[in-house]
């Protein structure tokens, strides 16, 4: 196997998008009790991927992304930001018996095994090719997205309130709700939690223009598919402000979001279709909030797989700001995560020093020079 190396990109913080200047940092803790002290002002460095593993390659040699990640003993955790196969890959069939002839009913449980061998702490957030997509051509109508989604939670959130990998404490939406609201229950995914003076959650906010695009053939639904959206968007926006609210309350530094969805993807939008509106009440909120918070921001996305950081909300004006029509939010970056299927293969190292102005800085440690190849 090679050795896995550091690619350091010319990546921009805050500051310096605003004013051309680059930082970089690499500095960690290994120390879990030091990280998640609610009194500790130390960095914290955690490992961030998504669109992985994203076929059987990958998966093969899924233990090049875990020894790399292992291997770094300042990474406190690992935040995967969804996709676990390809768009072009069936999904299990879940609850269908017998299962449907082009499915692939024992993935996730590959998948599963793949997140336990990491020593870190797993906090994983789901993609739209493991359950909203399940229904499409493209991925040999292998299954009923609730079905999958249901599949995906009884897999991977079995334990709620617990991390995958090493077993952590986290908070779950499936526990802390607001009873106004009891259907917020079933979002066992969506998940928050606080390492020093740092807060950050995960919401199940998938792409395919979260969810909206009609669900096809034998398993269009119109009537459950807006169900589904409504009740999960209703409780993303509810979670969103728990997540404020919990760092308004504790006086965090900083707040990290993670999703799937590229809510700003410019191969979205053409001539004649809009495929991020449905995201627009989403990134409405999260303006106000981020706005109302007023300390930085990072917004961690997949979904679109290449590489990326910017402030998505400078300038409302813009060709990213105007999208959404929100107010400037200077202080909103955002992350793109480099999809596993683009070359060099490699995860983000995200370093976060809550005792700095502009506390974020990143690089992305690539762990496979050819996605081609076994790289061994």
């Amino acid at each position: 196997m090679k050795t896995p190396f550091l690619r350091v990109k010319n990546v921009v913080s805050v500051s310096a998008l605003c004013a051309a200047s680059l930082i970089y940092a690499t500095s960690g803790y290994a120390d879990d009790q030091r990280h998640d002290d609610e009194n500790s002002d130390r960095p914290i460095t955690v490992a961030v991927t998504g669109d992985w593993p994203y076929n059987k390659l990958l998966l093969d040699n899924a233990h090049l992304l875990v020894d790399s990640v292992n291997a770094d003993t300042a990474v406190s955790r690992l935040i995967h930001v969804g996709d676990i196969h390809a768009g072009s890959m069936p999904c299990t069939s879940a609850d269908i018996l017998p299962p449907i002839p082009q499915s692939n009913p024992g993935y996730n449980q590959k998948i599963y095994y793949q997140f336990q061998q990491f020593a870190k702490p797993v906090i994983y957030t789901p993609g739209d090719n493991e359950w909203t997509d399940c229904q499409k051509t493209k991925q040999f109508k292998s299954g009923a997205p609730l079905n999958e989604l249901a599949s995906v939670r009884s897999q991977f959130f079995a334990k709620p309130g617990l991390t995958l990998g090493k077993e952590t404490e986290v908070l779950s939406q499936s526990r802390h709700f607001d009873p106004t609201y009891p259907t917020d229950a079933q979002f066992v995914e969506n998940v928050m939690w606080k390492q020093g003076k740092v807060v950050f959650a995960t919401l199940n906010v998938p792409g395919s223009n979260n969810d909206t695009l009609p669900w096809a053939g034998t398993f269009a639904n119109q009537t459950a598919q807006d169900k589904e959206v409504s009740e999960r968007t209703g409780a993303d926006l509810r979670w969103l402000e728990a997540a404020f609210k919990k760092a308004k309350k504790e006086h965090a530094r900083a707040v990290v979001i993670g999703i799937q969805a590229d809510m700003w993807d410019p191969a979205a939008i053409t001539a004649t279709s809009n495929e991020l509106s449905n995201y627009t009440p989403i990134v409405q909120k999260l303006a106000d909030l981020v706005e109302d918070f007023g300390g930085p921001v990072l917004l961690l996305n997949g979904d679109s797989h290449v590489y990326g950081a910017d402030q998505p909300l400078t300038n409302s004006s813009s060709a990213t700001g105007s999208i959404h029509h929100t107010q400037a939010v200077p202080n909103l970056t955002r992350i793109t995560v480099q999809g596993s299927t683009t070359a060099p293969a490699e995860w983000l190292r995200l370093t976060i020093d809550p005792r700095k102005l502009q506390p974020f800085s990143w690089e992305n440690v690539a762990y496979c020079a050819d996605p081609a190849i076994s790289c061994e």
